[in-house]
């Protein structure tokens, strides 16, 4: 297995963020599912420098709240 440049893929996949002027990403992570040539799926996880598996945690925690119960109107949602 090779490790390959994230933002092209991303870029592929149509995955974009919604910032305003003067924002800043501070950290990120990345869940993907991946068809192995094989055709099994598999779960791939990574993440920026410097985040630590609690980082991860409350990431992922809370990405997982506001699917679930999302507190605010996301854009695109109708």
């Amino acid at each position: 297995m090779a490790e390959q440049p994230a933002g092209p893929i991303l870029d592929g996949l149509g995955i974009t963020l919604n910032l305003d002027d003067g924002d800043l990403v501070a950290s990120a992570m990345v869940v993907a599912k991946v068809i192995r040539e094989d055709g099994q799926a598999t779960l791939l996880i990574e993440d920026s420098e410097g985040m630590t598996w609690l980082d991860q945690y409350g990431l992922i925690a809370a990405a997982s709240d506001l699917i679930r119960e999302p507190r605010f109107e996301r854009e695109g949602d109708d």
